[in-house]
This record gives structure tokens, C-alpha cells and sequence, in this order.
């Protein structure tokens, strides 16, 4: 894969300022400036990362199994239950959208963390009392089919709040963690580029102990007590977060419009004077040295907006140099978003799909003990974890001496490579597939569902552990790249784009999985995602979503030939 051409920008080199007791655009709890030596840095970020942990702890501790719990105690079928968890991790992909706006553009990034918490517990408390309820035959008893509705009405609105609390969590707090490195100092831009590193390790790491911990407990103990683990963490979550207050940079914001203002403005006054080319800006800019020539060739139509309505350019302008370039930082980013759509359409399969396959194949490892099928995902979460610390510690290093730049390769390398191992990975998963179908054939079991098929389940682990590498790759990539890129206003919108791209992916995957149901499934036929997965054919929707990932990563490829970092964003 030949993306060697991305990132000439990168190469800049890091501007150390004068040393200053204060740092610049940032305050303390109180709204003095903030003193550089006792605040932010790693001593503020562990505080988030802390709080980062306690919190994939707890969504993981719902999602992983979620599907389990939906076709087993609320006996969904399989496509319904996989429908309705792509739905609703769509959603709380999707929401953080909502909320990265609420946050840079009214009640900033702190108090948004507070009350998306406060939402967050009582969702997941919701979801404990939920599970409480007793759950029976519908068909036998009108007070037990009242019961039944009433457990999945509640289960539903507690679903919903936990992703509408995670919509102001999760942009919110990655960003004030990257908002506590001040990118004008040399150590700590270095420090900022590793932090998107160690960030995920220890994310990884919480989510390794939920999938390893709950889903135990709520396939052997109990569903309430394995609901009710995670809103203690939530709650400790929030804890932790106020403990730091005190050493916390808060960014505050530069006088002028909101950035989103901004953007829309230029938009505006570009196709008002769609008739004009502004030529004599170029060259007079250019001469004064504020803009780089090869970032204002790129959509010149947005050049347009420093005209006035005559095609004249005074000094009097509504929309600024800078305004434009952010404008352009914004839109370039879109292509990268859309292209990354097929690897997030391929993300949700290791937590539906997967562990239903898992299901039904040999899980034991001593006589009379199975490991959770939903705990494969682990293996996500180990690779994750060693891939981080062999790719912050040694390769990082030894890439940056060889190619000069802060974090060794460029952002766009390094979602490209999470691109393709996600291919592979999918791929992986249908060979599999086709040899359990053939061995269940073999075996007489086409039509035993209940009867595991004699294949050990470790034959799924490579699939999990190249979805781990891949999304060291391409996730933390993205998280980087949308964070680095926008303007300085915009950065939990900016993180918020990167996680939309999983709530569109997911939703495209409920699509797809419905279009394909109704496809394969009519009648005589055997559905695709038949509840008795002995009949269907996962191998089949896996190979589409492989040539989906190989069509995605040549687009990418393409697209990123033409990609050119923000200026200033890239010192």
C-alpha cells in the first residue's frame, strides 16, 4: 500500500516559545490564568484517562452482550436483536454530534462532561431496574405479557439515555484530556501526539476487564448485577473528574464568532460572488507571506469569499484568510470521512455477528467450564493494548528518525494500514464461516442449532486480534486527525465527526443486514442471518464487506493523494 505522498506537511518543525509562568487562551477552576508548572500535562490527563477507563468499562459492559441479552432473556431473533444493536450504537455514534456542539458553542466542555455523566447514571441505573424485572411467557399470562412490555419499554428508554449521555461524554472528554497539552511547547506537543496513543491503552485496557468481568457475570450470575457494575463505575467516573478540577487547564475562547459561524459565513459569501475570480488575491497574499500557495489553489471557490458583493477586495472584509483556511480544513476532511465509511460498517460485526457465530462452536477449556462468547472480544482489547505500547515505544521512534516527523507517519498511513488489516480480518472471519458451515454439515447438524458444532472457537481469535491492530491503526488515526484538523473552537466537534462515522456505519449496517434479510429470505429460502445459523450464510455477508473494505481503501488511497494539513494546525 503506497501512501507515501500524504503528509509532506507534517514534516514542520515544532515552534518552542519563550517559557512562560502562564499559559496562553487557558485559565484555572477559578478563571485566572493558569500557571504552566502545576497544571495540564500528564498530571491533569491521568485524572481523564481515569474517568476514560471507568466509562468503556461501563459501555462495554452493555454493549458487548447486549445482543445475548436481547435473543436470550427477551427472546429477540437473531436479525431483530442485531438490528436494534446497530440502531442504538448508531445513535450513541451519532449523538456526540449534538453534544460537541452544545459544548464548544454554550456550555463548554466541562460542565458537559458533569451533566452527560449525571444522564449517563441514571440511564444505566434504568437499565439495572430493568433487568429486575421478571421475565416470562407472554402467551400464558396477560399480567406477564404486561410485565414483558413494560421490562422492554424500560430497557429501551435506559438504552437510549445512556447513548444520549455518552453523546456529551465522549468527544468532551478526549478533547479537554488533548486540551491539557499546550501544542506551542515542544515537550508537551510531543507529549500530546503520544497522549492519543496512551489514551486508547488504557481505554483498551478498561474495556478488557468489562468484556473479561461482566460478561461472566451476566451469562453465569446475573443480568441486574451485571448492569448494575457499570453505573457504580459511572458513578466513580464522575468522582474522579472532580478530584482533578484544581489542575486543569480550561480553554477559553478567542474573541469573535463561533468558529460553525464562521464556516457557514464563508459558504455564504463564496456562492454570493460565484461570478468573480479573485486572481489579484493570490499573488499579493502570497507576496506578504500569509497564505501557502498550495492551500489556496484547493477549492478556490471559497477564495470567493473574500470579495466584496463588486468583485473587489478591501481592507474591510467580511470573511478573513483565516476563515477561509478553516472553512477548507473542514471540507478536506470530508472526503477522509466518507471513505472511512466501509471500515466502520465492518466495526460493529465483532459484537453481533461474530459472538452469535461464536455461539454455537466449542467454547469449552476444561470439563465443564465455557468461556462467554462475548468475551472474545477481549482478544480486540489485548491486541490493542500490546500494539499500543509496541507502536508508541519502538516504532514510533525509529519511524521518527527515519522520516523526521513528530509522530513517525502520518495520520493518513496510519488509517490507511487500519484499513486494509480490517479487511483481512473480515476475510478471515468468512473462512472460518465456511468451515464451520462444512463441518456442521458433515456432522448432521444442519438442523441442531442447540448442538455446538465440533470446531473450536479459537479459530475466531485471529479475527479479533487484527480488529484490535487495526483499530490501533485506523481508530486512533481518525481520533488524532479530527482532533489536529479543525479549528481550535471546534475540537470536540471536530472528535465528534470521527465518532459520527461509526454511527453512520452502524446504521448502513442495520440497512445492509435488512436488505439482505429480505433478499435471501423469502420463501423456501434460507435467510442469510437464519436463527439457525447451521442454514444461513455469514460467510457470504462477510465477502461483501471485505471487496467493501478493498473498494473503500483504493478510494481512500486516491482521495488522500490530494490531501494537504492545516497550516495551522501542523506546527
Amino acid at each position: 500500500m503506497s501512501i507515501s505522498n500524504l503528509s509532506s506537511s507534517e514534516t514542520q518543525e515544532v515552534r518552542t516559545p519563550l517559557l512562560n509562568d502562564t499559559v496562553d487562551d487557558c485559565v484555572d477552576y477559578k478563571g485566572n490564568p493558569v500557571c504552566r508548572y502545576n497544571s495540564g500535562g500528564w498530571r491533569s490527563a491521568a485524572f481523564i484517562i481515569g474517568v476514560e477507563v471507568a466509562e468503556r468499562f461501563a459501555y462495554y459492559g452493555i454493549s458487548s452482550n447486549l445482543i445475548t441479552y436481547l435473543t436470550g432473556p427477551l427472546g429477540q431473533s437473531t436479525v431483530t436483536a442485531a438490528k436494534n444493536v446497530n440502531v442504538w450504537s448508531g445513535t450513541a455514534s451519532l449523538l456526540p454530534l449534538f453534544g460537541a456542539f452544545v459544548a464548544d458553542s454554550f456550555l463548554g466542555r466541562c460542565r458537559t462532561i458533569i451533566i452527560a455523566s449525571l444522564i449517563y447514571i441514571l440511564g444505566l441505573g434504568l437499565l439495572t431496574l430493568s433487568a429486575m424485572l421478571p421475565t416470562s411467557d407472554c402467551q400464558s399470562d396477560s399480567m406477564s405479557c404486561f410485565s414483558n412490555t413494560l421490562q422492554v419499554i424500560l430497557l429501551f428508554i435506559a438504552l437510549y439515555l445512556v447513548a444520549l449521555g455518552q453523546g456529551g461524554h465522549k468527544p468532551c472528554v478526549q478533547a479537554f484530556g488533548a486540551d491539557q497539552f499546550d501544542r506551542q511547547d515542544t515537550e508537551e506537543y510531543k507529549a500530546k501526539s503520544s497522549f492519543f496513543n496512551w489514551w486508547y491503552f488504557f481505554m483498551s485496557s478498561g474495556i478488557l476487564v468489562s468484556l473479561l468481568v461482566l460478561t461472566y457475570i451476566q451469562d453465569n450470575l446475573s443480568w441486574s448485577l451485571g448492569f448494575g457494575i457499570p453505573c457504580i463505575m459511572m458513578i466513580c467516573a464522575l468522582i474522579i473528574f472532580l478530584l482533578g478540577s484544581k489542575k486543569y487547564r480550561y480553554s477559553v475562547k478567542g474573541e469573535g464568532n463561533n468558529a460553525l459561524l464562521r464556516i457557514a459565513r464563508v459558504f455564504v459569501a463564496a456562492f454570493g460572488n460565484w461570478r468573480f475570480t479573485p486572481s489579484s488575491i493570490a499573488s499579493e497574499e502570497e507576496g506578504r507571506g500569509t497564505i501557502p500557495h498550495q492551500s489556496y489553489e484547493q477549492f478556490k471557490f471559497l477564495n470567493n469569499a473574500l470579495l466584496t458583493t463588486d468583485g473587489s477586495k478591501e481592507d474591510q472584509k467580511v470573511c478573513t484568510f483565516r476563515d477561509v483556511e478553516e472553512a477548507k480544513a473542514v471540507l478536506r476532511l470530508i472526503p477522509i470521512w466518507t471513505t472511512c465509511l466501509g471500515y466502520a460498517i465492518v466495526f460493529p460485526q465483532s459484537s453481533t455477528f461474530l459472538v452469535k457465530q461464536a455461539a454455537t462452536m466449542d467454547r469449552s477449556i476444561s470439563p465443564g467450564f465455557e468461556i462467554p462468547a462475548a468475551s472474545l472480544e477481549s482478544f480486540s482489547s489485548i491486541s490493542m493494548i500490546l500494539c499500543i505500547a509496541i507502536y508508541d515505544r519502538l516504532f514510533v521512534p525509529v519511524a521518527r528518525a527515519v522520516t523526521r516527523k513528530p509522530s513517525g507517519i502520518s495520520m493518513l498511513q496510519r488509517i490507511g494500514t487500519g484499513i486494509f488489516l480490517s479487511a483481512v480480518s473480515i476475510a478471515f472471519a468468512a473462512l472460518v464461516e465456511m468451515k464451520r458451515l462444512e463441518i456442521a454439515q458433515e456432522s448432521g447438524l444442519v438442523n441442531e442449532p442447540n448442538v455446538t458444532v465440533p470446531m473450536s472457537v479459537w479459530w475466531l481469535v485471529p479475527s479479533y486480534v487484527l480488529f484490535g491492530v487495526a483499530d490501533v491503526f485506523t481508530m486512533v488515526g481518525l481520533q488524532e486527525l479530527f482532533y489536529d484538523q479543525v479549528p481550535s473552537d471546534l475540537k470536540s466537534v471536530g472528535l465528534s465527526l470521527y465518532l459520527s462515522i461509526f454511527g453512520v456505519g452502524k446504521f448502513l449496517s442495520s440497512f445492509l443486514i435488512s436488505v439482505i434479510e429480505k433478499a435471501t429470505g423469502g420463501i423456501g429460502c434460507y435467510s442469510w442471518f437464519d436463527n439457525n445459523l447451521n442454514r444461513a450464510h455469514l460467510d457470504y455477508f462477510y465477502w461483501i464487506l471485505a471487496a467493501l473494505s478493498v473498494v473503500e481503501l483504493i478510494m481512500y488511497m486516491y482521495y488522500t493523494r490530494f490531501y494537504i494539513y492545516s497550516r495551522d494546525e501542523r506546527i
